[in-house]
């Protein structure tokens, strides 16, 4: 299915009625949405010796620019791509995918070389054949798989897979005695160049296993791996398993560590949080503190009230300035037996009515 283009997707528009979903109308051009499914093969790819190839027809190559143009579905352009494939990474998929996308309609064929051609011209390989084999069968970009690959592409090779494209990075690939296995295809015209992914390559995993022998090995015999299968020595195993127990404790020191400091930081924040609590209570406490014993607090008021409240009770009441006034009768005095007279209410009253008691009785006697 072709994608759908800018312009389909600009071509939208709305009506301005706002009638049917989101204001679209059916002649605006919308995309019909897609069914959901798998974008991935279900199968791997066969092996060259599993296809059958009808040879009725006759083997005529296609022009680079009519495989730009695009072939018919019947014949697609027929690209061959190469290799070891060792420890298959990503670099070698997105090789693959390069090879596969060279033209509109492409028939990618993958040859995988043998063990022991790898190993004549090449070195000793991490995985064997089959494992190889079985690698590159299931990367999705691969339609066939050719075994025991030759090491150059002879004529007869190309034309028995009939093949039209090699695909290639465009590096010299200099082997068994030639500068560039590859010159012939390139004066020939079928050459399609590819580009290499930078910082992933087999040599690279393997640099990586070789400077990390020692963690990768103790990690092996930790999984139970034998020294005999790791082609470790007796003295390696031991000091292996000695630097095993180090590590242990160390971790144990270490996670230790963090968790004295995770207690550490929690009791800092347990103690924040009870100070800010202290804080806040105290500012509370001091508040009604001073609302109850300050200058003007209730306790102040409350004494100023119960202090009239004690002269209003302790004073008599005052007579209303309205009420009449009574005039006091004057206290009756003593009168003595025998005389007018009031008596005396001091010293000298007292000495003047002596006299005067006593001129009384001297008449009374001459009477």
């Amino acid at each position: 299915m072709e994608p759908p283009t800018s312009s389909r997707l600009n071509s939208r528009k709305r009506r301005k009625d706002g009638s049917g979903p989101n204001g679209a109308t059916e002649m605006d051009g919308i995309p019909p949405k897609m069914s959901r499914r798998s974008l991935g093969l279900r199968e791997p790819a066969p092996f060259s010796d599993e296809v059958e190839i009808d040879y009725s027809k006759p083997y005529i190559r296609v022009t680079y620019e009519e495989a730009m143009r695009g072939t018919p579905l019947d014949r697609p352009v027929r690209v061959y791509a190469d290799g070891i494939f060792d420890l298959f990474h990503s670099g070698h998929a997105r090789a693959l995918m390069q090879a596969k996308n060279l033209f509109p309609n492409t028939y990618l064929i993958v040859g995988v070389c043998s063990d022991e051609l790898t190993h004549n011209f090449k070195g000793f390989t991490v995985m064997n054949e089959n494992e190889r084999y079985d690698a590159v069968q299931h990367c999705r970009y691969v339609d066939e798989v050719v075994r025991n690959a030759p090491w150059t592409l002879t004529p007869e090779f190309l034309a028995e897979h009939r093949i039209d494209f090699v695909a290639h990075d465009d590096i010299p690939y200099s082997s068994a005695g030639s500068d560039d296995v590859y010159k012939h295809i390139k004066e020939a015209g079928m050459f399609a160049p590819t580009q290499r992914t930078e910082g992933i390559s087999t040599s690279d995993i393997i640099t990586r296993i070789v400077r990390d022998y020692d963690v990768y090995a103790r990690r092996n015999l930790q999984r139970g791996y034998t020294a005999k299968e790791l082609n470790v020595s007796f003295i390696n195993e031991k000091k292996y398993h000695l630097q095993e127990r180090v590590d242990k404790v160390k971790k144990r020191v270490k996670d230790v560590e963090e968790k004295s400091k995770e207690f550490v930081q929690k009791v800092e924040e347990k103690s924040i949080d009870l100070i800010q609590k202290w804080e806040e209570k105290s500012r509370e406490f001091i508040g009604n503190f001073l609302e109850m014993f300050g200058p003007e607090g209730a306790l102040k008021h409350m004494l100023k009230e119960g202090k009239g409240r004690m002269l209003q009770a302790i004073s008599p009441k005052q007579s209303p300035s309205s009420s009449p006034t009574h005039d006091r009768s004057p206290s009756p005095s003593f009168r003595w037996p025998f005389s007018t007279k009031t008596p005396p209410s001091s010293p000298a009253n007292r000495s003047r009515n002596e006299s005067a008691v006593t001129y009384d009785i001297s008449e009374d006697e001459e009477d």
